[in-house]
This record gives structure tokens, C-alpha cells and sequence, in this order.
């Protein structure tokens, strides 16, 4: 990938300190609303830990880019106990929870960027959850590629995500079926609010924009797994 200055990669990956902040604000009830702002929450997470077993793969060693709280990792660690996790994520309180979450599955936990190298490779599985649509595109295009490099041949990338509509029409309506999911899921207006204020960070990417990237990245198997209005599987699969 070409050169970047210092100044274009901040521009790129790195989230304001107010964003981040925003994070670790919410960061003690963030897995409690989780079932609430994800209307199809069990399939969703459900699809991506099915995906890194594809092909036979029985994974021992994971990545968790943007790992959070760990909620990814700790429903893949139910199905695979003996996978050890690196956990890796701009917020430090987000990761203590995640090491009570994980316990012993923890490998180790790095307190980075998206920006920052990714934490060491040969990884069974590369995984993130709702974490590389706060980047714009062409830092998310830069992190499959390095998750591309950070994986073992035959390893499974995993994106779970929060993804715009291919078009400015079924963006907005994706966006009001969230709402409206949401709400009769329990969401009162004050905590749609406020996770609409945690939105604003966000930079949304279509399903086939992303296939596209992970495509000419070099990945192969690329599929949209499962979708649902604006949240998605994306997986792909490093060649042998």
C-alpha cells in the first residue's frame, strides 16, 4: 500500500479522543443493550461463530480487532474452549471487561489503534465486531489487508458490522427499520439517543463495496454470510 504520512493515517483510522471517550463512558452497560440495538442479535453473532469452523477449520489462536468487551470472542470461546484470544482495542476500559468476560482464553490484550500494527500473526482467525466501521474506507481497506497478512493459510477473516444501504434511499430506510426494531425491543428514546450519538462517529460501508475490497485484497470464499438491513456477516478465507 502506498506511503502515508503521519498526519493522513490520524486522519484516517485514528477516532477522536471525545469519540473514544464516548466508549469508555459507555462501556459498563454497553453488552446490556446490546440485544436491544441489535434486533437480529443471535443470528447475527450466531453466523460469525459459525464461519471460522468453515472448511474444518478448528481455530486455536484469534484475533479480536476492536475486540470491545469481548462479547465476540467469549461466544466463539463457548463453542471453541480452547482457543486462546488476543483481544485488541483503543479503550482500555473496554478491555478490563473483556478480561473478565474471557479469563484464561486471554492470550493477551492490546491497548492500539486501528492505525498501529495488528498484534502478531499466524492466527487461526482474524475477527471484529462492530468496530471497523468507525474508520473511513480506506483505512478499513488497509486493515483487511494487514488482517489478510496476519492470518495463517487456510484462516478465516470475520467481520461482523454495522453497514450502510447501497444506495441513499435504502440507507435512510435501513436506518429508520433500526429505530423502529430497536424501540420495540425496548430501547427507550433517551438510549436510542445516545447510541445515535455514538453513531455519528461511525462511517458506514456498503456489503458489496467491502466484498469488493476483501476480493481484490487477495481473499477468497468472500461472502456476505447474513444480512439484515444494516448489520452483516462479511467473511473471507486466506488461501492455502
Amino acid at each position: 500500500m502506498e506511503a502515508r504520512s503521519p498526519h493522513h493515517r490520524v486522519h484516517l483510522y485514528v477516532m477522536a479522543d471525545n469519540a473514544i471517550g464516548s466508549f469508555e463512558a459507555h462501556a459498563p452497560e454497553y453488552n446490556a443493550l446490546r440485544r436491544e440495538l441489535i434486533p437480529p442479535f443471535d443470528r447475527f453473532y450466531g453466523a460469525a461463530v459459525d464461519a471460522i469452523s468453515f472448511g474444518g477449520n478448528k481455530p486455536k489462536r484469534i484475533l479480536d480487532v476492536g475486540a470491545g468487551t469481548g462479547l465476540l470472542s467469549s461466544l466463539i470461546a463457548d463453542k471453541h474452549p480452547n482457543a486462546k484470544f488476543v483481544l485488541q482495542d483503543g479503550s482500555p476500559a473496554m478491555l478490563e471487561q473483556a478480561g473478565d468476560l474471557l479469563g484464561d482464553s486471554i492470550e493477551s490484550t492490546v491497548v492500539s489503534d486501528f492505525a498501529d500494527p495488528l498484534p502478531g500473526d499466524s492466527y487461526c482467525a482474524v475477527v471484529s465486531s462492530l468496530a471497523i466501521h468507525h474508520v473511513k474506507d480506506e483505512g478499513k481497506r488497509d486493515i483487511y489487508s494487514r488482517a489478510h497478512d496476519a492470518l495463517s493459510p487456510k484462516g478465516w477473516f470475520v467481520n461482523a458490522e454495522h453497514v450502510a444501504g447501497p444506495t441513499e434511499l435504502l440507507d435512510k430506510e435501513f436506518d429508520a427499520w433500526h429505530e423502529r426494531e430497536a424501540k420495540a425491543l425496548g430501547v427507550t428514546n433517551a438510549e436510542w439517543d445516545a447510541a445515535l450519538e455514538r453513531f455519528t462517529h461511525d462511517h458506514r460501508s456498503s456489503v458489496h463495496d467491502q466484498m469488493k475490497w476483501l476480493t481484490q485484497i487477495g481473499f477468497t470464499d468472500v461472502e456476505c454470510l447474513m444480512q439484515d438491513y444494516c448489520f452483516a456477516v462479511l467473511i473471507g478465507r486466506k488461501a492455502a
